[in-house]
């Protein structure tokens, strides 16, 4: 059950935030701005390709490694294939994960490595294999890490992630913060920029850093829940089954979202893309989880029983009107089941990295609201 007294007590959750959640949100600028410099400060801006990469490749622990190869192939778009390495191993232990690089991984392609542990030896080895094969490798890792030091110089360049100063405590360093996705995130954009896959210039990673903090105004714990768009988006998925349907590029927002939900709240979520959600989602709104399921039951006492989880649509979009949209379609069938549906879209004019910000910065925020309001969570 969702505590929303809690949402509207800005100490309070103040005191609950522990893993540093909302913290992370309200500094995802600060960080783009200190890992645009750590990006400069290794050379990225000074490095001269040959040419495009045939594939990159992305290797990396958990949430935030997902989160940043799902973001890099939706922009990267068709200049060149984006392929997640995934790990292998009997636990989720840094020691006992291991990634192997494709047979036909060689000379022309990039092997990305992020990490916001960096003692991982199977990514030192993935570095070492990459090497001797002739790819090129960079690595955004922290500082002073087993895998930075594995790579920087011989097997490839290294970026030191950009922390933040709270993040003295290895709890602040969940790979679903907030934080972590964008001290990872942003090294990566300047450097595929640089390479020719997708424009992210400095002035760019700018205005992301200015629309993270804007949104961060908009919904920080200060903010009351009438005027959050996070709180109020929080208050609304709290005991339901999200459908987050999404549109475009807002792809990889709603696939991270579903994630971090998982993780940080304990709230199972599901994510597809319009139009093919609309079939795939369709029997959940029709079957138990229907707002309107079993109306039959109604005069059942329900004191000593859990309350039914019922499915809620929210409508991620990368553009707020015009185009080519499955929009209306999906509004239609939600209201056709008498199911709530919320949506998130960009402020007009907003360029593809501006729109993802926004869209990552109150989601990010939603996460941890509910993480911190919900019995158990906190």
């Amino acid at each position: 059950m969702l505590d929303e007294s809690l949402l509207d007590a800005p100490e309070a959750l103040a005191r609950a935030d522990r893993r540093g959640l909302l913290r992370g949100a309200a500094e995802a600028g600060a960080r783009v701005r200190t890992a645009a410099r750590h990006a400069a400060e290794a050379g990225i801006a000074e490095l001269t390709p040959e040419g495009r990469p045939r594939v990159v490749l992305i290797a990396g622990p958990g949430t935030a490694a997902n989160g940043v190869a799902d973001l890099v192939a939706a922009l990267a778009g068709p200049t060149a294939p984006v392929t997640r390495l995934d790990p292998t191993g009997v636990a989720p232990a840094a020691g006992a994960l291991r990634w192997t690089l494709p047979g036909w991984a060689g000379s022309v392609d990039l092997l990305l490595i992020v990490t916001t542990d960096g003692s991982e030896p199977g990514l030192a080895l993935l570095a070492e294999q990459a090497y001797r094969r002739g790819c090129t490798v960079v690595a955004v890792a922290p500082q002073r890490s087993p895998l930075s030091e594995a790579v920087d110089g011989v097997h490839g360049l290294v970026v030191p992630m950009a922390t933040a100063p709270y993040e003295l405590y290895e709890e602040t360093q969940a790979a679903a913060s907030p934080g972590a996705l964008w001290a990872l995130f942003t090294p990566l954009l300047a450097l595929l920029d640089r390479v020719g896959l997708l424009t992210a210039p400095p002035d760019a990673l700018q205005s992301v850093a200015d629309r993270l903090d804007s949104t961060a105004e908009r919904c920080g714990p200060a903010i009351a829940t009438y005027s959050n768009p996070a709180k109020t988006l929080a208050a609304e998925l709290a005991d339901t089954l999200p459908l987050i349907w999404t549109e475009g590029t807002a792809a990889p927002v709603g696939r991270r979202f579903a994630a971090v939900l998982a993780e940080l709240a304990g709230l199972p979520a599901l994510s597809a893309q319009l139009p093919e959600a609309l079939p795939a989602h369709g029997v959940l709104l029709a079957g138990d989880f229907a707002a309107g399921a079993d109306p039959d039951d109604f005069f059942r006492d329900r004191v000593e029983e859990p309350q039914a989880l019922r499915a809620r649509v929210l409508l991620l979009r990368d553009r707020s009107d015009g185009g080519l949209t499955a929009a209306p379609a999906a509004r239609e069938l939600a209201l056709s089941h008498d199911t709530a549906i919320s949506e998130l879209g960009p402020e007009e004019g907003s360029s593809e990295l501006e729109t993802l910000a926004e869209l990552l910065a109150v989601t990010d925020f939603a996460a941890g609201y509910l993480a911190l309001a919900t019995s158990g969570h906190a």
